[in-house]
């Protein structure tokens, strides 16, 4: 169990903990609906008695984890136990349940079909057709699954309104692509001529454009097939162009195109994934878009799954410009800052600065810059927690009122920090303040929170039934805003928590909502251990004297980003791999983004024979 994971986030896992502790906590909570011939939903309390139980059926433990920490049971009507109580017996379960799925090794999961999203679609629109336009910016929005991205299989659904968008957007994507001399150079390859028939033509364009739409080589049938449609499509247009336009609004409209498809592993053993799906894995992964030249030339050749060619492709692609697009979609999802402009905008009455196109536009993009940065150049991911560098414009440097001997203009720009500005990883940046404020003021709730959440992926339970807001409490007793919240925990229910939210986001207090330095706010923090800190300078020295913890989430954020789905316990065990390796590199960008492409459950298919595992 994680230091930091105990300090931060939840009681210590008492050593003397046990299966009999479990199981005293689900008959005093549990027997009375769960018990006897016939217990409510099938789950008898009884029958889970021994270690042996857990480690036989973790799915039906799991499920009762997860009502327990939701506070789904016991029902409100019943006795409820102390959140002590709850919480220790949640992190018991929990750690002996991820103990036991990493002592047979890592076994891969058959991978969920799910379509491209809607930056991916417009991403693999613009490479495909060469043309400079959003082709998906009609698609419905996609919401946030799995780890918490809108890549997750979880959370792709096809909806009858998406049949409509692709056809339009195809049309328009086509359309655009087919009169722009240098896009259309791109895919409409062959014309009609003297010596070349307008099928020939047609045969030429599919033959060369089908395998780079479906990300894959053609089987047997498939060019027919279009073919087929050209011919029909042309005996209605009596023209070329058009006819060849239909057909190819075809392919973007094919499953082929807009899934994500992999073949089946036929053998009972687990296996690589094959080349060309590799390929797209690590597209996907790391630019949001469909393999280009080099990747499809190297799995034609079955040399992808090399290790060492692997290697060079990845670090190839984190080198590349396309690179910023997976810092822009997995910064902005990882750390909430989408929502900055959107669901979340500070009070311009009370905050002009941010009125300030220019200024906000800084904020937004300061933490998707200083990311791709980190991968570009393979800095330590521990410049994360804290830097002595980060991107400003003019006007966001000024903001944060210091100066650079350099001059500055619109466009943000990398900057060393001078001393004394207390800024330099996250926690100093505009956009991570503002979002975990409120639009009017501050709160070391909402920072507490999410700084366990976003950076530790240790996030408090919910607010227990009846609890009442803290806004309820201010306005019967206005206070400062520690007196405030100290009111707050004079509920039993609440101190348990806020003891360990409260204290770090005091320690943020110094910035108020878009990020501007306050001197004199109260930032004392002190963790349930007795260890204290003043400000932010005092909490990232904390963070990095711990950053281990920091490194397993962001390797299960990562990992969940790169796989599109939910990770399992087993993935789990995959992370803490990625993270022990990547710590012999001092957690060095390119070295931590390979172990997640090194992984098993990234790099393998299943067999038929299910959960073997591959090592």
């Amino acid at each position: 169990m994680k230091i930091l994971f105990l300090l931060f986030a939840a009681p210590l896992l008492a050593a003397d903990y046990s299966i009999a502790d479990a199981q005293k906590f689900l008959k005093t909570y549990c027997h009375s609906c769960h018990q006897g011939a016939k217990p409510s939903g099938g789950f008898n309390v009884a029958k889970l008695n021994t270690m042996q139980t857990l480690l036989d059926d973790p799915r039906r433990w799991g499920r009762m984890l997860t009502r327990v920490r939701e506070h789904q049971m016991p029902p409100l009507k019943m006795t409820q136990p102390a959140l002590d109580a709850r919480e220790a017996f949640s992190n018991f379960v929990d750690h002996n349940m991820k103990t036991a799925a990493c002592a047979d090794g890592i076994a891969p999961r058959q991978p969920l079909l799910r379509r491209l999203n809607r930056n991916e679609y417009s991403a693999t629109i613009r490479d495909l057709l060469n043309v400079p336009i959003a082709a998906g910016h009609a698609l419905p929005a996609d919401g946030a699954g799995g780890e918490g991205f809108d890549n997750a299989a979880e959370t792709l659904f096809l909806s009858p309104i998406h049949a409509e968008k692709y056809l339009d957007a195809a049309s328009e994507a086509l359309h655009y692509g087919v009169k722009d001399p240098r896009s259309r150079t791109k895919f409409l390859i062959a014309d009609p001529s003297a010596t070349v028939t307008h099928e020939q033509a047609a045969q030429k364009v599919l033959d060369a454009f089908l395998p780079r739409a479906f990300r894959r080589p053609l089987r047997t049938g498939e060019l027919d097939r279009y073919m087929t449609l050209y011919r029909t499509a042309y005996t209605r247009h009596k023209s070329y162009e058009p006819a060849i336009l239909q057909t190819l609004q075809g392919v973007l409209l094919s499953p082929n195109f807009l899934f994500k498809l992999e073949d089946a592993n036929a053998e009972l053993k687990p296996r690589l994934v094959e080349d060309f799906a590799l390929a797209s894995r690590l597209s996907y992964f790391l630019w949001g878009s469909m393999p280009d030249q080099t990747l499809f030339d190297l799995a034609a050749k079955g040399k992808l799954n090399d290790p060492e060619a692997l290697r060079e492709q990845t670090i190839r692609m984190l080198k590349d410009p396309k690179a910023q697009e997976f810092a822009e979609y997995f910064v902005e999802q990882w750390l909430g800052t989408r929502e900055l402009g959107r669901d979340i905008k500070p009070d311009p009455k009370l905050f002009p600065s941010y009125a300030d196109e220019e200024v906000a536009s800084g904020m937004r993009y300061e933490p998707i810059l200083f990311f791709h940065e980190l991968i570009k150049e393979d800095l330590p991911l521990d410049n994360l927690i804290d830097s002595k560098f980060t991107f400003v414009s003019n006007k966001l440097m000024k903001h944060y009122e210091f100066t650079v001997p350099e001059r500055i203009r619109q466009q943000p720009v990398k900057v060393t920090l001078p001393e004394g500005t207390h800024r330099g990883g996250l926690l100093g940046m505009a956009a991570i303040l503002a979002v975990s404020s409120y639009p009017n003021r501050t709160s070391p709730v909402l920072r507490g929170k999410w700084i366990l959440e976003s950076l530790l992926g240790t996030p408090p339970p919910p607010p227990p039934p009846g609890v009442p807001p803290l806004e309820a409490d201010a306005a019967a007793n206005p206070k400062s805003m520690r007196e405030r919240l100290e009111l707050h925990r004079s509920n039993v229910v609440c101190a348990t928590c806020h003891n360990r939210i409260d204290p770090l986001g005091f320690g943020l207090e110094n910035y108020d909502v878009v990020g501007k330095w306050r001197d004199g706010a109260d930032a004392l923090g002190e963790l349930p251990d007795g260890t204290k800190f003043n400000g932010p300078d005092g909490l990232k020295t904390l963070l990095m004297q711990r950053k281990d913890d920091f490194m397993r989430n962001l390797g299960a954020k990562m990992l969940g980003y790169a796989l599109g789905r939910g990770l399992t316990l087993e993935d789990y065990c995959a992370v803490d791999r990625i993270v022990a390796n990547a710590k012999t590199e001092n957690y060095k960008a390119h070295r931590f983004i390979l172990e997640v492409v090194r992984s098993v459950p990234f790099r393998y298919q299943p067999g038929t024979q299910l959960n073997v595992s591959v090592e």
